[in-house]
């Protein structure tokens, strides 16, 4: 039999969380109209994301402010310098 348990594992070890992507659930649902906003915009561009880039940047931006998540400078969650990304639902009407 092995020393790891029966579902297999070392018992004598404590699991270590990762240092990103665990972070408490909305439970109060505070961040619901951005994360609404965001799934709407991949749904609407055929899941790309990099066209919901403003949507993902404000649904982090909430959850950081919620402190439903560490604040981290955006650059740190590649968000860097954005250049001509364009809001979901607007059109750059040039000429109007």
């Amino acid at each position: 039999m092995s020393a790891g348990g029966a579902f297999g594992g070392n018992r004598g070890l404590r699991p270590v969380p990762p240092e990103k992507g665990v972070f408490p659930l909305d439970h109060m649902h505070e961040c619901d109209a951005e994360k609404k906003e965001y799934l709407l915009c991949l749904k609407s561009s055929g899941n790309k994301s990099e066209k919901c880039r403003h949507s993902s940047k404000k649904y982090l931006e909430c959850r950081m402010a919620k402190n439903l998540m560490a604040k981290q400078d955006m650059s740190e969650l590649g968000f860097g310098k954005e250049v001509d990304i364009e809001p979901y639902g607007e059109k750059n009407n040039v000429g109007s």
